[in-house]
C-alpha cells in the first residue's frame, strides 16, 4: 500500500482545474438536451451540451456493416461519451467535489447510472487503504493546499485509461494493423498484430495496447500503465500494477459503441471490476458544439460540408480561455481549403 500512496501523490501532482463555469454549464444542460446513442440531435447554435441518462444495450456478435480492406469493421469517425464528463466516475451527473450540478438535486435514479457496471452497487471495490486515499483526494480537491490534490489533466497530462473517453469528443482512425485514437490530451495507438507488449519496466500514461477484432467488438489488453492518471475529480485511480481488458462493442450501423473495461489490480482493488461508458458518433449532420463535437467547418464554398478536428492538444492551458495561439480565432475559418 506504500506503493499506492506514492502513486497517488505523483498522479495528483500535475495541477489546476478546468474552469468551473464550463463544468457547470455542461452538467446543467444534461436535463435539457439528452439524446440517446444513435440519434442525431437537432441542429443548434453550437453551444448545446448533449447528455443522456441512458446506457444502451449493444450485444457482441458478428459485424454486419462495412469493412476496410484489411478486414477491420469500418468505424472511423468522431465520437463522444453520452452521459457526462469526467468529474464524477460513479455518479456521472452529480458534478465535481464541492460543486454539485443541478442534476445532483434529482433523485439518484433520475441521473445517469454509475459507470461501474460490476459490482452491482456501482462502486469501485477498493482495498481499505486505497479507499482512504481516494476519499482524501475528494475532500481536498475543492480547496487544494498541496500539489497532490490537483488533478493531472489540469496541466495537460494525458488523461489515460479510461478518462480519455470522458473528456471532450475524440477521433478514431484506422490503418492496416492499427486503431488510432486522437484525444484532446494526446494520442493512443492500439496494435492489432501479434507483437508482444513492451517490457514491464516501461510505464506509459495511456498504457500499452494490443488488440484484435471479434466480430463487432474490438478486444484490447492494456498493460504498462504508469498509474498517474486519475479517473475523475473524485480521485478514483489504479496503480502501475493494473491491467485492463477493454471491449469496444460497436453498433452495426456505426452510430456508436459501448466501452466495457475490466480493471484488475490486487494492490488497489479487492477484486476485478468493470466500467461501461456509452459513446455515440457525430457527423456533418450534427452541429459543432465545442464539447462532444469540437470541430470546425472547413471553408469550402459551393462544396458539401466538411468538419475537421482542430489540432489542439489540451488547448485549455496553452493560451487564454476560449482560444489557443494568440491571434488565431476560436471561431471562423483560419485558412481557405
Amino acid at each position: 500500500m506504500i506503493r499506492c500512496i506514492a502513486l497517488i501523490a505523483v498522479a495528483a501532482s500535475a495541477a489546476a482545474s478546468v474552469p468551473l463555469t464550463a463544468q457547470t454549464t455542461s452538467e446543467t444542460a444534461t436535463q435539457q438536451t439528452a439524446n440517446p446513442i444513435g440519434q442525431t440531435p437537432a441542429a443548434g447554435n453550437g453551444n448545446t451540451i448533449r447528455w443522456s441518462k441512458v446506457v444502451p444495450a449493444i450485444a457482441s456478435g458478428a459485424w454486419a456493416g462495412k469493412t476496410l480492406p484489411d478486414g477491420q469493421p469500418d468505424v472511423n469517425g468522431f465520437f463522444s461519451n453520452t452521459i457526462s464528463n469526467h468529474s464524477n466516475f460513479t455518479d456521472p451527473q452529480a458534478g465535481p467535489p464541492g460543486e454539485p450540478s443541478a442534476a445532483a438535486k434529482l433523485p439518484r435514479h433520475q441521473r445517469a447510472p454509475s459507470r461501474v457496471s460490476d459490482p452491482a452497487d456501482g462502486q469501485i471495490p477498493y482495498l481499505l487503504g486505497a479507499r482512504a486515499l481516494q476519499e482524501d483526494f475528494a475532500r481536498n480537491f475543492p480547496n487544494p493546499d498541496k500539489p497532490r490534490y490537483i488533478e493531472p489533466l489540469a496541466r495537460c497530462a494525458p488523461a489515460g485509461v479510461p478518462k480519455s473517453f470522458m473528456w471532450h469528443g475524440f477521433e478514431l482512425r484506422q490503418y492496416p494493423g492499427y486503431v488510432l485514437f486522437l484525444f484532446d490530451s494526446g494520442t493512443r495507438v492500439i496494435h492489432l498484430d501479434d507483437s508482444p507488449h513492451l517490457s514491464p519496466t516501461i510505464k506509459l500514461w495511456n498504457g500499452d495496447s494490443r488488440g484484435h477484432w471479434e466480430g463487432n467488438t474490438l478486444v484490447v489488453d492494456v498493460t504498462n500503465n504508469n498509474g498517474k492518471p486519475l479517473f475523475g475529480r473524485f480521485g478514483d485511480f489504479m496503480s502501475e500494477n493494473a491491467t485492463v481488458k477493454e471491449r469496444y462493442i460497436f453498433n452495426h450501423d456505426g452510430s456508436g459503441f459501448n466501452y466495457v473495461a475490466t480493471f484488475t489490480d490486487p494492490t488497489v482493488y479487492s477484486r476485478p471490476w468493470t466500467a461501461t461508458i456509452p459513446v455515440r458518433r457525430y457527423t456533418e449532420a450534427d452541429a459543432p458544439d465545442g464539447w462532444h463535437y469540437d470541430v470546425k467547418v472547413a471553408n469550402r464554398p459551393d462544396q458539401s460540408p466538411l468538419h475537421e478536428k482542430v489540432e489542439r492538444v489540451c488547448v485549455e492551458n496553452n493560451g487564454p480561455f476560449g482560444g489557443g495561439a494568440v491571434g488565431v480565432p476560436s471561431d471562423g475559418a483560419v485558412i481557405a481549403r
